[in-house]
Order: structure tokens, then sequence, then C-alpha cells
């Protein structure tokens, strides 16, 4: 095989003149993508829905490259391409667009209400989608058949095996959202465009908070890794997954959770 059809192990991973959004990007698993993406050489737009969170991030993040906040609402489908428009007028190409803007909604079945659907399956499952909708010329401008354009979506372990938590629209969004990434990437992948979903474990967040301060010590200990998911497992799984080294994956769906759902002495 000639050397050229070689990639230096260096390049593999690089991201220099790359352009990426992460939705959700001001906080948890969204900041750990955002400056991994940046560390890579990106340049990156986040988002999240208040002004001063999306100001803060930005300070705190500009240190590992060219970052930009752009606050939006993404619960909203008109928020959801004001985004878009303002990330395309920017630049027409987009090389990286990774769906992390979530939340969840915990209470028992009997009196779990009905906005606690709407809400979930609104952020969760349609603004993926949404956005796919309106920033897909901008994707298929950046992807080549050598080099596709990605879409990176934020699933949950919680759509792979069945957590003690009732967050019932939480998990069956995040299950729709792993069925989505399968139904894009069959239709993208001739438009050079890759489609794959990351299924993250307990990992420190805003979202895991309470969970992780009541029982994380006991998740730690079942994980067969036997701790927590930390900054660096998430940021690394994006870069490669953005980068060339993930070229060649679609329609995947990688948990990454020190195996606490894909092994039974993980459940």
């Amino acid at each position: 095989m000639a050397d050229d059809q070689f990639t230096a192990h260096a390049d593999l991973f690089d991201l220099s003149g790359k352009y990426a959004l992460v939705t959700g990007g001001t906080k948890g698993i969204g900041m750990m993508i955002a400056r991994g993406l940046l560390q890579a050489g990106a340049r990156v737009i986040i988002s999240s829905r208040k002004a001063d969170t999306c100001a803060e991030a930005q300070r705190l993040l500009s240190e590992f490259g060219d970052v930009r906040a752009i606050p939006a609402d993404l619960s909203r489908y008109d928020e959801c391409r004001r985004l878009a428009d303002l990330v395309m007028a920017d630049s027409g190409r987009l090389d990286i667009l990774v769906n992390n803007a979530g939340s969840m909604w915990r209470e028992p079945l009997e009196t779990f209400p009905n906005e606690a659907w709407d809400s979930v399956i609104d952020l969760n499952l349609k603004s993926p989608f949404w956005l796919v909708q309106a920033l897909l010329p901008a994707l298929r401008r950046a992807g080549a058949a050598d080099d596709p354009a990605r879409i990176i979506n934020i699933g949950s372990i919680a759509a792979i095996h069945v957590a003690e938590s009732p967050n019932y629209s939480y998990a069956s969004s995040k299950a729709a959202l792993h069925q989505l990434t399968r139904v894009l990437a069959r239709e993208l992948g001739p438009r050079h465009v890759t489609v794959n979903a990351v299924a993250p474990g307990p990992f420190p967040s805003q979202m895991m908070a309470s969970t992780l301060e009541a029982v994380g010590d006991t998740i730690a200990a079942k994980a067969p890794l036997r701790r927590l998911g930390r900054d660096d497992d998430m940021a690394g799984i994006a870069v490669f997954l953005a980068s060339r080294a993930g070229a060649y994956l679609t329609g995947t769906i990688i948990p990454v959770d020190g195996g606490i759902a894909t092994t039974a002495s993980g459940t």
C-alpha cells in the first residue's frame, strides 16, 4: 500500500480548520465536548438558553481556542431555525454538529404530568431533527467522500438499559434519538454526512448532580471500571467521531459508561 494512503498518527485526531456547533455546550457534557473540539483545533459555536450562562462559558472556553456563544431556546422550532441561520451566516459550511442540549424529568408514575412529555420530547428529540433539517445544506457543503461532515447525537445509557429512577419521557426520548440516528445515517451517508450517537453513563453534570450526590459512590462501585466518567472521556469520544479517525463510522450508538449498561456486572 502506498505511503500516502496512511494518515500520520497526529493527524488522525486533528480538527484544525473545522467548524463545529455544540448545543447545550455551556456546561456538563456539552462543555466537555466543546473543550475537546477546541483543543483539537476546531472553531466552535456553543449554545444554550440563557445569555449569562453563554457569556460565562465562552469566557471559560476561550483559553482553549476560538469559541463563540449564541443564546437560543432549542425546544422551539423557530429558535432552532434562528440558530441555524446565524451559524450559516458566519460560515456557509458546518463540519460538525453535536446535538447535546437536553432535559430530564423525574417523577413517580402516578403523578408524571403531561408537560413532562412535551418539554422533554421537544428538546431531546425534535430539536436534533430540526437542527439537522436546517443545517443540512451547510453539512453537505462541508462533507466529502474521504472526510464526511459529522453529526453526533448525545443519547443515554438510559435508552440501553432500564435505570432505577422514574425518567419515563427522558429514557423514551433518548431511545427514539438512537433510532433517529440510525435512520439519518442511512439517508445521509451517500451525501457525505455521518450520523452517530454517544450514550453517556454517569458524568458530573447539572442533570446528574442530585443522583451522584446521593448514590454516586454506589454507581461507581458497580461499574466494571469502578469510577464515574471524567471530562477527558467525553472529550475523547467526541474528537474521535469528529476526526479522520472516525470517518468510517456511521449509524453507531457508542456507550461511554465504564461498562455499566453493557455488562452483566454493571447492571
